[in-house]
């Protein structure tokens, strides 16, 4: 398949995973928070979750809803934050396919947050009654990097503020303006 080039040269792509429970979501969120307009988050779990209520496997409709809207929302001018577990053997192609599209800065990392503290972790969310630690250790993955070593390894000793600085400060988007829309 040729590559179809998206985003401009000013847009920033970040992708953002790791197990449950590392901390995804805040540092998408937190990236957002210090930004203000212009950053897009695409989360994995309200894209296969949310909209389309899918279960987790290879070849899933979300992969492609994941890939789609990470592409119109660089196209339309805005910077993305692709977030959520991602398995490298089910999401890894077309992560590394709008990697390689993206005609602007590209930063992925991988939060690697120990098993142990992951049930810590865990024990603090909203959702933690839902599942427990047989589900938490089936969806383990330990240090499930993309191919090509393309993400930042970040780990567990790095507090939330400290993360959002290093993605903040490694893309650049510290130093842009908001949108104004």
């Amino acid at each position: 398949m040729p590559a179809v080039r998206v985003g401009t040269e000013e847009t920033r792509l970040v992708v953002l995973r790791g197990n449950s429970a590392s901390g995804k979501s805040s540092v998408a969120a937190g990236v957002r928070e210090r930004f203000g307009r212009g950053v897009a988050l695409v989360g994995q779990d309200n894209l296969r979750r949310v909209v389309l209520r899918e279960r987790d496997r290879p070849g899933a409709a979300n992969i492609g809803l994941i890939d789609l809207t990470a592409r119109h929302a660089l196209d339309a001018g805005f910077h993305v934050v692709v977030e959520g577990i991602l398995y490298a053997a089910h999401y890894g192609e077309m992560l590394t396919r709008l990697c390689a599209d993206h005609r602007g800065p590209t930063h992925c990392y991988y939060l690697d947050v120990p098993f142990e503290e992951t049930l810590v972790r865990h024990a603090t969310k909203p959702q933690m009654s839902a599942y427990g630690e047989a589900e938490l250790r089936d969806w383990y993955r330990p240090l499930d990097l993309l191919p090509g070593g393309a993400e930042t390894v970040i780990g567990a000793g790095s507090p939330l503020g400290r993360t959002v600085d290093r993605v903040m400060s490694d893309t650049g988007l510290a130093g842009l303006p908001p949108r104004e829309r």
